[in-house]
Formats: C-alpha cells, structure tokens, sequence
C-alpha cells in the first residue's frame, strides 16, 4: 500500500521520530497508526510514544501582548514540578510569543515555524516530551485585538514574567491614553480572575444557556400559582438578576463594590481621555475540563515497595 505525507507526519507529530523511521514504521505495519507507534517502541526509536497516552493537566499558562494584540497559550505537562523546569517553560513563553499571529486557531500555531529548530511548533513540543520525560500537549490558544487602544493581560498564581496558572486578556478599545487603558485593563482582567463571568454581556451569552435559565425560573414562577402576567414579570425580574451574575459588565467590581464594571469603564473615560469600549476578554485557568485520573497513593507505593 501507499504511505502518504499525511500519515508520516501524523506519526511524527505523535512520536518525535524522524521521517524516515516514521515511513518504514507504517510501511511495516501497512499503515496503522497504533501499530507503528508499537513497532517503533520495540525498536526504540520513540520515547515519546511511551508517554502519549498519560494524562497532562498540569503545565502553565503563558501571556503575551504586542501593542493592540495579546494571546494566551495552555500548555500542559503531567505534573507540576515539570512546571517548574526551566525548559519547560521556556518552551511556553516561547510558543506564547509565536501565537501572536495565529489568530486563536491552535492548529495554525502548532504548523507555525518553531525559530532555530528546523520544526514546527507542534513537533517542538513532541521532541521537548524526550528531554523533559512526560506527555506535554499544547492544549489551547486565544488571541484578542483592537484597532486602537489595549489590549490587558493578567496571570495569577505567576511562577515567572508571562506564565501562571491562570491567564486573563481584556481588549479595551480606545484613543485615549494606552498606559491609564492598561492600568484600568488589568484591574478589568483581575476582576475576570476571580469572577469568571460567562460573556461580555447578554447578547453574547449562549442560548440554550439563557433558555435553561429562564425554563426553570418560568417553573418556580408558576408553582406559586400567580397569574400568567404576574409570572412573566418574576421571569424577567430574576433573568435581570441572572445576567447581572454571568456578564462581565453587569457584575459588581471587584476592585470598587460600589460599581459595576460598566460604570467603572465609564467613569475611567474622563481620566482616559477619551470613550471606553471592552470589546471581549478571554480567561484561561489551567487543566480545566481536562478529567484528570484518580489515582490510590498508598497503593502505588506498596506496588513500589513490591508489597
């Protein structure tokens, strides 16, 4: 049968082998992935197919901003002390830069060329699985832009200049002055941290969110056996308080109580300069959504001891 580039460089993507071993693996095994990740095992070329199937939930989160720009990337590692190696996260400050430019698409970052390696970012993070010894995996990537003003990056938890574990950009369009924009960002972004709010207002929340949301409000509405226009209002009247609770510019700042972020973007503007508009933040926190294994600690150390 015929071995495609497609499939070589899948294999090489997954393993870290070079092209040709990659090509005689599929060639032996006519073509199937797993098997050619066994065959190269047994001839140990692969050391990072040993490691492809362990969990990485750990890792950083790595910002960066240029000017109107800003991204964030997740990388992730198998346990935290990988975190802490200084390769690891120079990897993760390194691919943060490059996906400045990737426009949020994670595989257009991992096609994008890793500098002074001769590989792609993608297979820069397969060959630094080898050296480091565990499953890494770029996870993520966002990118925000404004035509003029900020855009605000914040990382909690920072283990170094632009890494942490957990990762908040706040666009802010504007003329007026960038260095108060960006003060007034950061804060925004913080606030982001630590509410983590669902969209940037009601329109931009999902919509079978909203629809959720509003069935069971109806429902605890009608047990009260209030007329239908009666219902209606309490309806509303709780979807109010619901998107004050999950839009960023509803919710109470964190910074000033007395204020909602809306009204804190508005007062600003007189500092500023010149009129405000937060036109969308993203927020990473690390390994969220990732199912992490459970794993018995006292039996994996009387498995060691060989009790």
């Amino acid at each position: 049968m015929t071995i495609t580039a497609q499939q070589v460089k899948a294999l090489r993507e997954k393993t870290g082998v070079g092209m040709m071993d990659c090509k005689t693996a599929l060639n032996e095994t006519g073509g199937d992935m797993e098997a050619a990740v066994d065959w190269l095992r047994k001839k140990g070329l692969s050391k990072a197919a040993k490691k492809a199937d362990r969990v990485a939930a750990e890792g950083l989160v790595g910002a960066v901003d240029a000017g109107p720009r800003a991204a964030l990337v997740e990388v992730n590692s198998e346990t935290d002390f990988v975190a802490r190696n200084d390769t690891f996260q120079a990897l993760v400050k390194s691919v943060a830069e490059l996906a400045v430019g990737a426009g949020g698409d994670v595989e257009k970052l991992k096609a994008m060329p890793f500098p002074g390696t001769g590989r792609n970012v993608g297979e820069e993070v397969t060959e630094a699985v080898a050296t480091i010894g565990e499953n890494l995996a770029l996870r993520r990537t966002a990118e925000l832009g404004v035509e003029d003003g900020v855009v605000a990056t914040y990382l909690h938890n920072a283990v170094a200049p632009g890494l942490g574990k957990l990762g908040v950009l706040v666009a802010l369009q504007s003329t007026g002055d960038k260095d108060k924009l960006n003060e007034l960002g950061r804060k925004i972004a913080m606030h982001v941290a630590a509410v983590n709010p669902l969209a940037l207002n009601a329109d931009e929340l999902p919509a079978d969110a909203v629809e959720r949301e509003r069935s069971v409000y109806a429902e605890q509405a009608r047990a009260s056996g209030k007329p239908d226009q009666i219902v209606e209002k309490m309806v509303e009247g709780r979807m109010r308080k619901f998107y004050e609770e999950v839009c960023l510019l509803k919710q109470t700042f964190v910074v000033n109580q007395d204020q909602t972020v809306e009204q804190a973007v508005k007062e600003a503007e007189s500092d500023v300069g010149a009129p405000i508009t937060v036109t969308g933040f993203v927020r990473y926190a690390l390994g969220e959504g990732i199912e992490r294994e459970e794993s018995d600690f006292a039996a994996e150390v009387a498995a060691a001891a060989g009790v």
